[in-house]
């Protein structure tokens, strides 16, 4: 009889909505899924990998693709015409 596949959940609060991470050494793959943003994180592993380690990469990962959005985004152009000034608080007509 073989390894068997480890499966982990890393405890956030009383609901566990947290992602499941299998690790399939055999394969050397491991995957993530979130079932709250339905997201999926795939990733090599080895013997010393450790589900935490996937989480860990998939948080990274989250991070450096929103990072890349904000900077790839052109930035908005203003009017170069101001505002009128408005002035409240004097009635003199």
């Amino acid at each position: 009889m073989g390894k068997r596949k480890k499966s982990s959940r890393k405890p956030t609060g009383p609901r566990r909505k947290e992602p499941l991470v299998r690790l399939d050494r055999k394969e050397g793959v491991a995957q993530l899924f979130c079932k709250v943003c339905d997201q999926r994180y795939q990733s090599k592993v080895n013997h010393l990998t450790e589900p935490i380690d996937i989480y860990s990469e998939w948080i990274d990962a989250a991070d450096a693709a929103e990072k890349e959005t904000l900077t790839n985004r052109r930035p908005t152009v203003g009017s170069s015409r101001s505002a009128p000034a408005v002035n409240f608080g004097s009635d003199n007509e």
